[in-house]
């Protein structure tokens, strides 16, 4: 069964096109003809719309919620999506404050507006950045999609494809899992996936993992980092996605060239040791406050080649230049 509904939200406070596919969640995709996400979280499948003014949606509702009346599963879908894009957080103010405190910042809010982080299952987000290691978007997106249909459970079907929610931690421990998934392509992550999935169930499993919310961003990092496949990057990335920590700095290559044109000391150097990584880390922690990491995103997502041009301005094309489009795109990477 389908529940429908709506929350107001201007393109301020969120640029869905963009959040969508800036290296976030690795779960969605863009109906061009319907200009729509579809996109599964919190064990639905979910079709978002944004208009000038709110985000519509449809959610196709699981058996197990049949006894629920409408008015219940629209509030359940309603808290649901808030959580999920932290409405919570009012934006603005924070654009405004970044745009204060650095002048590049503000050149950039006035076309990358509405950027703003997700805040996702922490044991989604902890595999998807296994998966992320020297990875690009595509690829990345294909083995989350091989996880959930190999070890998820189906929870819906839609346009003719079955639709798999994202695998609970037990049926990721067994050995048998690293030799499968060698076999779908993950290569050297197979092995990571299946001992983290290993030593976080002998830690308290997915409560254990959700209750990093609730201690300071140096104890959940360290944490994190003492999990195989998981190194000071991919635990930045965790601690600002799903674990709360709004301070948290991912430093890649991307951001690694953002810091040169604001640290001239960095230009010359090639890579990113442990120092240069909580140098700029500090940098843009003191420049933009206790957001920092949201205001990163911002930069972040302005230097991917496939948002130089934001969707909504982006001028219109032809179907042979779309299709060159979509192919540039597969090129691009994530940390």
């Amino acid at each position: 069964m389908w529940v429908k509904g709506r929350i107001p939200c201007s393109s301020a406070e969120l640029n869905i096109d963009i959040v969508l596919q800036c290296g976030q969640s690795f779960r969605w995709k863009r109906d061009l003809i319907n200009k729509s996400w579809q996109g599964v979280f919190s064990n639905k499948l979910w079709i978002l719309k944004q208009g000038s003014s709110e985000i519509s949606y449809e959610v196709l509702s699981s058996d197990a919620e049949c006894h629920q009346t409408k008015v219940e599963k629209e509030q359940i879908c309603n808290e649901e999506l808030v959580d999920y894009f932290q409405f919570n957080v009012p934006l603005v103010p924070l654009y405004d404050a970044w745009s204060q405190a650095d002048e590049k910042f503000k050149k950039l809010a006035l076309r990358y507006q509405g950027v703003r982080m997700l805040r996702q299952d922490p044991v989604e987000n902890v595999f998807s950045f296994i998966c992320s290691s020297n990875n690009n978007i595509q690829r990345i997106s294909s083995m989350v999609e091989h996880l959930c249909s190999s070890y998820g459970k189906q929870i819906a079907v839609y346009n003719g494809q079955k639709v798999y929610s994202f695998p609970e931690l037990s049926s990721l421990m067994d050995e048998s899992v690293e030799r499968n998934l060698r076999t779908l392509g993950f290569g050297y992550r197979a092995k990571y996936i299946q001992k983290a999935a290993e030593i976080i169930e002998q830690r308290g499993g997915r409560s254990w993992l959700v209750n990093l919310r609730n201690v300071p961003y140096v104890e959940a990092k360290a944490s994190l980092v003492s999990i195989p496949g998981i190194g000071e990057k991919v635990a930045d990335c965790i601690c600002l996605m799903s674990l709360d920590k709004t301070c948290a700095i991912p430093v890649d290559t991307h951001v690694f060239q953002i810091a040169k044109t604001y640290l001239p000391a960095l230009v010359e150097k090639k890579s990113v040791t442990h120092r240069i990584y909580s140098e700029i880390s500090i940098f843009f922690q003191e420049l933009y406050g206790p957001y920092a990491g949201w205001a990163h995103t911002v930069l972040f997502s302005a230097d991917l080649r496939h948002l130089k041009d934001p969707p909504e301005k982006a001028p219109k094309r032809g179907k042979n230049q779309q299709n060159n489009t979509v192919q540039k795109r597969k090129k691009n990477t994530r940390i």
